[in-house]
């Protein structure tokens, strides 16, 4: 085998179709547009548009809203902060919070806050600061000896105090 025998398998590499080059290329005149008026020009089609009856997006009913408000929490299950402990990502004797766990790299990033909930065995016996618990969380925090501090959620800037 010698360098210039190697090539590209057949048919992985495919020129691109050059359109409006005369009759004989198959693909001149209109190329491949159809007819003339709206749709053969660029820039400018009716999308959705289905002849003057009521389009499909019309029909159908508006349903829910987006609220603009909204706070999104990080979550956190008892038993991946468990295997943070274990793996001594976490120090047992300082406060847990969302920066540690960011910093830790338990949680990718904040978000709006931090949220605990209850699922899995959790041995630890940790101080943590959450802006929101479920009500097992707490308690399993609690039977290992640890506490559970709930934060105010963050206010935003320009929102009365």
């Amino acid at each position: 085998m010698k360098l210039s025998d190697i090539a590209d398998n057949a048919g992985s590499r495919k020129k691109r179709m050059r359109v409006g080059r005369g009759i004989g290329s198959g693909k001149g005149k209109q190329a491949g547009r159809g007819g003339k008026g709206q749709t053969a020009r660029s820039g400018v089609r009716i999308k959705g548009f289905e002849g003057g009856q009521m389009p499909l997006h019309r029909r159908l009913p508006k349903r829910g809203f987006n609220n603009i408000f909204r706070v999104e929490f990080a979550e956190i299950n008892l038993d991946r902060l468990q295997d943070a402990v274990d793996a001594k990502k976490i120090d047992t004797g300082s406060v847990v919070n969302v920066e540690t766990l960011v910093k830790a790299g338990v949680l990718r990033r904040a978000k709006g806050g931090l949220r605990l909930l209850g699922r899995g065995e959790f041995k630890a016996k940790l101080n943590i600061e959450v802006h929101g618990a479920s009500k097992t969380a707490i308690a399993a925090v609690e039977k290992a000896g640890g506490s559970v501090k709930i934060l105010a959620p963050a206010k935003e800037e320009g929102e009365a105090a």
